[in-house]
């Protein structure tokens, strides 16, 4: 699963299409004040958790080049209160979003890409969790496959753009560090597209092309992980730069002695 990300603004723009003559800066600047509105502020995301419900900066394949904000937790048209359905929606398993009523709609017409730095999973020994974060060796962003929907609220009329994360079966890496004992399923991770590939994964596609992306798996050879303090509690440092940094665990030891890493 996907709970916790990491998205600062430099790299989750930059699938944006480049306009004019701007460097890099001046992109960065254009396409952030475009996003800014009276009511919302953009800022960097170092950590932060599905289940606050935060406007994330997603690209839709109605314009895959333009970057809009998008609320975590997809609520189907169907639904009639968001509260309701949201903490359920974070996620999508990509062996079953034509079959989910929540998903299956947004499967065919509505997917997205979520770039981001790096994300967030826990790792179980002996009964305790331990925090990790992944992200890519090159600290190029990792592309996430992903599902939107535009909400409609019957009473108040206000629009909601939502989104869930595709998920599919691990990597050997992921599978490490998502080894929850207690899980009825196999070990999950996000769906990681190289930037192809995610284009691809806004393009008009059949139903096969799509499930055959949402089992996509990243090679974990290009990805890099280690642990970081908890991310939640009294011990969490929060929503600030050092959420990602390297934090060892004298109690935690893999088979081959080698303590807070996996390779």
């Amino acid at each position: 699963m996907c709970f916790n990300i990491r998205q600062v603004l430099k790299k989750s723009l930059k699938l944006a299409k480049k306009d004019g003559d701007l460097d890099e800066a001046g992109i960065l600047k254009q396409l952030i004040l475009e996003l800014e509105t009276d009511s919302i502020i953009l800022n960097d995301y170092y950590q932060v958790s599905a289940f606050s419900h935060p406007k994330v900066i997603v690209f839709a394949n109605t314009n895959p080049n333009k970057p809009i904000l998008s609320q975590w937790g997809l609520i189907p048209d169907w639904a009639n209160e968001p509260d309701k359905i949201w903490n359920s929606t974070l996620n999508a398993r990509g062996e079953t979003i034509f079959e989910k009523p929540s998903f299956k709609r947004s499967a065919h017409d509505k997917r997205c890409i979520i770039a981001i730095e790096g994300f967030y999973e826990h790792h179980d020994y002996k009964s305790k969790k331990y925090p990790f974060y992944i992200t890519r060796k090159d600290t190029e962003p990792l592309y996430i496959a992903g599902l939107w929907n535009d909400w409609t609220n019957k009473q108040t009329g206000e629009i909601l753009n939502t989104f869930s994360i595709v998920t599919t079966n691990a990597n050997a890496l992921m599978a490490k560090i998502h080894n929850n004992p207690k899980a009825s399923e196999s070990h999950r991770m996000p769906v990681i597209l190289t930037e192809a590939l995610a284009l691809e994964w806004m393009k008009q596609l059949s139903e096969k092309e799509i499930r055959e992306l949402a089992k996509y798996q990243f090679p974990d050879s290009q990805l890099d992980s280690w642990t970081v303090r908890k991310l939640s509690g009294k011990d969490s440092p929060g929503n600030v730069p050092e959420a990602n940094e390297k934090y060892k665990y004298e109690d935690l030891v893999f088979d081959d002695n080698r303590e807070n890493t996996l390779f």
